[in-house]
Parts: C-alpha cells; structure tokens; sequence
C-alpha cells in the first residue's frame, strides 16, 4: 500500500471553474499535494496517457476530451491514498455518486465526470511519473 495517489482535474470540471473548489476538498479530506500543475494536453499526450484503452469504443472520444481544454494534475499523500481518494471523488457515473463527493457534486456524466483517480499503487506512480519529473515531487 502506497500513501501516494495521482489526480487530474479535468477539462470540464476546469471549464466551469471547480478547480479550486475541489482543491479545497482535497485538503480537507487530509491529503497533502507534492506536486501541481496545469497544462493543456496534447491529443498525441492524452492519448498516450489513456493508451491502456486504446482498443475500447470510447478511446478516440476520451482523448478528444482530454485535449479540449486545461487540466490539473497533482500527486496526492496521505496513508491509504488511493482508495481514500477514490472514495472522496465517487463512482465514476455521478448519478451513482454518494452525496458530497466530488462527482456528485462536480461531475456532470459518466464521460464529464470533473476529476480522475488512479486505481492502484501501480497505476498511481507510472500516472504521477507521466506528467511529473522527480524534482517536481515533494
């Protein structure tokens, strides 16, 4: 188990101004950020960043949308990072989302759902290591 997790605030989520706001739950749910930046991705960048899902339906939408507009990336600390952060930002559809998370409160469809988490310690450090150097990490 790691005590880091990765996020992205998304395009969306960005769009309609929510970047500080979630920011502040993020806080106040006890996570410390070791790293933040916001950057346009590239669709060739989005795409590389989401090639797991290359051969799914939605990949050539998911890269569109990941490459329409800023984002925010940061690695997260706390203990139990990746499932206490998955649990703050609620189920990936936000009609499914419990009340006060992040999606819920953010997201507006299950493509737009305002942030994303990564779903494992593995996952979490080859995310954070994509778009932060280690002299970009406290």
């Amino acid at each position: 188990m790691s005590n880091r997790t990765f996020t992205m605030i998304k395009p969306d989520a960005t769009a309609n101004g929510h970047t500080g706001a979630i920011l502040a739950i993020i806080n106040a749910a006890g996570f410390r950020i070791v790293a933040l930046k916001m950057l346009h991705l590239s669709a060739e960048k989005a795409g590389e960043f989401y090639a797991v899902h290359k051969e799914r339906p939605f990949y050539g939408e998911l890269v569109e949308f990941m490459s329409r507009g800023p984002i925010s990336a940061a690695i997260l600390e706390k203990e139990n990072a990746v499932a206490d952060f998955r649990t703050l930002i609620g189920a990936t559809n936000p009609a499914q989302a419990a009340e006060g998370t992040v999606r819920k409160l953010y997201a507006t469809s299950i493509g737009e759902n305002a942030v994303h988490g990564s779903d494992s310690d593995e996952n979490a450090a080859i995310e954070g290591d994509f778009f932060f150097s280690k002299l970009e990490q406290f």
